[in-house]
């Protein structure tokens, strides 16, 4: 019954392995970073095998930042894309948009189509002087006298497709996986045109030549200003600063302090949603838990309560009413926070601007819905009790445990649980993350994530940065790290890696991955079709002899998240790629492509049984099943 994401470490090489290779040369330049994107998006349009991948380069910055921004924050919707900008800042999404829009690559030629002169006579009319009686403004009134855009907003039209405009169009009017955000000024206008007239004016603006330059913002009326979405949204690409701290006194910096060691605004915040009105849904095996509004609104958040609830829904798993919580709200582990540090941290909700937010009620399976289970699951399972310091350890760590035991819930993740969601023992021996379908790996294990060969400045600087010379945190643990861990103090940080050392030097009874102790001849041939696609598509970043590059692209050889008994944590990072968090210490990460438009379910398979099985590597081999499975959430 868990939906918390704590500490996940992917991709941590074993310390035994070459670090990377350090003679081969990257380049520090935006082109090599944005490679994760290239692989898609060249110098013209073209269709790929799931979706249509326009040409960004030349585009408005402007407008490339609110289409990149809208992708991750759910308001444009493709999966694919949503992945692999999740864990990227607005910062880093604004540069790379001036590095696309500052590109001045060669248009294509006009595309040769017929077209009737009664479509062009139609076309001409809509795109030079739009249709008032149906409010449908002309399209050059937007995009241009010469529809080549405006800046810094609004895209050009010409050097498009015929297939690629008719989509937009189609896209507008009836939503689908490319829709834009809602309201907006474009499926007004759409639903409004004939299949006639999109089509007509698609084909006029595909067979014109593309040339001219973008207007300047000032030639848009402020009608259409106040009508267009794409300007309604651009403050958000003027960033500024604004301080997390703005309740004054100490008990409440120290509240905003801990609420962020905590994630509460992580779990607390829907997509594209008010920071801590809740509603965001948290699938699990025992059904989708809705997370509450936090903020002090009296009515649909928690203005109402006292520090004696808050404290209660902490430390008891009791709600304000007296309804027992389901530990999908992770209070097994935050029983163990303090009263002082609760306290501080109801202090700074109370703080912050209410939020009139009412979020609908989770939806929990038969039989986990009914009362009595979960009574009897809190007699058997939930354990009372603030943390109480080891005497016999250190302060520090102790104070690693206190934050990883309570707020950071590690556990929540990285413990083994029964059928009821309860965790079958204290050490972190790892599991699936049900709902989100990633392998939490154990955190003791030599053969998993375990980290008593690492330095504790390595631990350090990883948890604090997402990556190191040797490791690169992704998935769900970029996620903590970028929403949490990298706000935190270095000397609290210190504290956890001091811990995280100390457990991961005990011995477990992890496994390694069934491996094969003869290589037949179909596994041998599996495994040199395996290495002809990595050295196509894996070869450049991660080099023929899978060392990567230091603190850049990871080293595949002796990689222990590559090697242990799960492969779900590397077919899912070759099918959707994604960039390291965007942290103080990782400003500009470099991205991994994805590459599930691109190979088949059974090459991915090949592809990463060879890098499992090469090197000195030695795993299981994987199938085409297990792709398919990792992608629908039951492997």
């Amino acid at each position: 019954m868990r939906y918390s994401s704590p500490i996940v470490f992917l991709f941590i090489a074993s310390v035994a392995s070459a670090s990377g290779d350090a003679s081969v040369g990257v380049s520090d330049t935006m082109e090599e970073r944005v490679k994760a994107c290239t692989i898609c998006h060249d110098n013209k349009d073209r269709v790929g095998r799931d979706a249509y991948y326009p040409r960004i380069a030349g585009k408005p910055a402007g407008y490339l930042f609110n289409q990149i921004r809208n992708f991750r924050d759910g308001k444009r919707h493709y999966q694919p894309m949503a992945i692999l900008l999740e864990n990227m800042s607005d910062e880093y999404m604004q540069e790379i948009a001036y590095y696309f829009s500052s590109l001045k690559l060669p248009y294509p030629p006009p595309e040769r189509i017929s077209i009737h002169p009664e479509e062009t006579k139609l076309a001409d009319t809509l795109i030079h002087l739009g249709d008032p009686r149906r409010d449908i403004p002309a399209c050059k009134a937007c995009h241009g006298e010469a529809l080549m855009g405006t800046e810094p907003f609004i895209p050009g039209l010409l050097g498009l497709s015929h297939t690629y405009i008719s989509a937009q169009f189609g896209s507008w009017r009836n939503g689908g996986l490319m829709r834009g955000q809602s309201p907006n000024c474009m499926s007004e206008i759409a639903k409004q045109l004939t299949d006639e007239e999109t089509n007509a004016i698609a084909k006029w603006l595909a067979i014109q030549p593309a040339s001219g330059k973008p207007s300047p913002s000032n030639a848009l009326s402020s009608k259409l200003i106040k009508r267009c979405s794409s300007i309604g949204s651009s403050n958000t690409y003027t960033l500024t600063t604004q301080s997390t701290l703005s309740a004054s006194g100490q008990q409440q910096i120290l509240g905003a302090y801990l609420a962020r060691a905590g994630n509460c605004k992580g779990c607390h915040t829907a997509k594209n949603g008010d920071p801590f009105a809740g509603g965001k849904q948290m699938y699990t095996s025992f059904g989708t838990f809705i997370t509450p509004n936090i903020t002090p609104d009296k009515e649909t958040g928690i203005g109402l309560w006292s520090k004696e609830d808050f404290w209660k829904a902490l430390h008891w798993g009791e709600a304000r009413d007296g309804r027992m919580l389901y530990p999908s709200f992770p209070y097994p582990e935050y029983t163990k926070v303090t009263r002082q540090d609760a306290d501080a941290i109801f202090a700074y909700l109370m703080s912050l601007s209410p939020v009139s937010k009412l979020t609908p009620s989770s939806n929990i399976f038969f039989p986990y819905n009914l009362k009595p289970l979960l009574y009897a699951w809190r007699k058997l399972y939930f354990k009372e009790g603030v943390y109480e310091p080891d005497k016999s350890k250190s302060k520090e760590w102790n104070r690693g445990a206190y934050l990883a035991q309570g707020l950071g819930h590690c556990s929540a993740c990285h413990s083994s649980r029964n059928l009821l969601g309860a965790s079958q023992e204290e050490k972190l021996l790892g599991k699936k993350m049900t709902g989100v379908n990633w392998y939490a790996p154990s955190l003791i294990s030599r053969l998993e994530a375990g980290s008593g060969e690492l330095e504790i400045e390595e631990i350090t600087e990883l948890l604090l940065s997402g990556i190191t010379k040797r490791a690169v945190a992704s998935g769900h643990m970029a996620t903590v790290i970028k929403q949490s861990l990298q706000f935190l103090s270095h000397e609290d940080i210190h504290a956890i890696a001091i811990y995280l050392k100390s457990i991961g030097s005990e011995n477990s009874d992890v496994v390694s991955a069934a491996s094969f102790p003869i290589i037949s001849k179909d596994i041998r041939r599996n495994l040199t079709q395996g290495g002809k696609l990595y050295k196509k598509h894996c070869e450049d970043c991660h080099q023929p002899t899978g060392k990567g590059i230091p603190s850049i692209y990871p080293s595949l050889a002796g990689n222990r998240s590559v090697t242990m008994a799960s492969p779900l944590n590397t077919i899912r990072s070759v099918m959707y790629g994604g960039f390291p968090p965007t942290t103080s210490g990782n400003l500009q990460p470099y991205g991994m492509p994805p590459f599930q438009q691109i190979l088949r379910d059974e090459e991915i398979a090949l592809v990463v049984s060879y890098i499992r099985n090469t090197w000195g590597n030695r795993s299981s081999m994987v199938r085409e099943i297990d792709v398919d499975r990792s992608r629908n959430g039951k492997y």
